[in-house]
């Protein structure tokens, strides 16, 4: 069921739940059963629905949901919806109420930017032996071409910029929830660092 403050509304077929939050960091969360859990703190505002679609109007099912980014500025995120929601209304607000502990999610967002890196760091090579006159060469790619097509191959891995994608990571588990701090933290880490907005969205 997808919460709003004092309204709510539910798929017959499968139950959307989706949010934007803000990464805070990891921290450390003790469970009676499994003992210490390695968590990611993710603060989720209420976000307002700013645009609502309909398949009838637009083509297709979505929901616009919004966040402030800075004090002028804000960010916005259309979710697709597999049918239309009659019950969803533009101003509404989704609150992390529509999660609850044992939820797998998926977590989307911009992953930190690492520069310009080797293949070593970038693609995890292993290097040359440092014997046989490979002193001065030990992270260095090794050949990267042939007598035929006499180029380069398209995605050949090589040297190049790291990081600054976008990076999506499934069957994330919720463990804890915070109603009144409007928390939600999940087991493992998320894309991106600390104070970049992430979108959680159900599997």
């Amino acid at each position: 069921m997808l919460i709003f403050y004092n309204y709510s509304f539910h798929s017959q077929k499968k139950m959307a739940k989706f949010i934007l939050g803000r990464k805070l960091g990891m921290t450390t969360v003790y469970d009676k059963d499994k003992g210490a859990l390695n968590v990611t703190l993710i603060e989720c505002e209420p976000n307002t629905v700013s645009l609502v679609r309909s398949s009838e109007k637009d083509g297709y099912n979505a929901a616009q949901i919004e966040i402030p980014k800075t004090k002028n500025k804000t960010h916005k995120k259309e979710f697709r919806l597999s049918e239309n929601k009659s019950g969803i209304k533009k101003g509404s607000k989704i609150t992390v109420e529509i999660f609850k502990e044992g939820d797998k999610v998926k977590i989307s967002g911009l992953s930190k930017a690492k520069g310009f890196q080797g293949v070593v760091k970038r693609h995890g090579f292993s290097g040359s032996p440092r014997t046989h006159g490979h002193k001065h060469d030990l992270r260095a790619p090794g050949s990267i071409g042939s007598a035929f097509p006499e180029h380069v191959v398209k995605g050949k891995k090589m040297a190049g910029r790291m990081g600054g994608k976008r990076v999506s990571v499934k069957n994330v588990k919720v463990v804890y929830i915070n109603k009144d701090k409007n928390l939600i933290g999940v087991k493992g880490a998320v894309p991106g660092v600390a104070g970049r907005i992430v979108e959680i969205s159900a599997n």
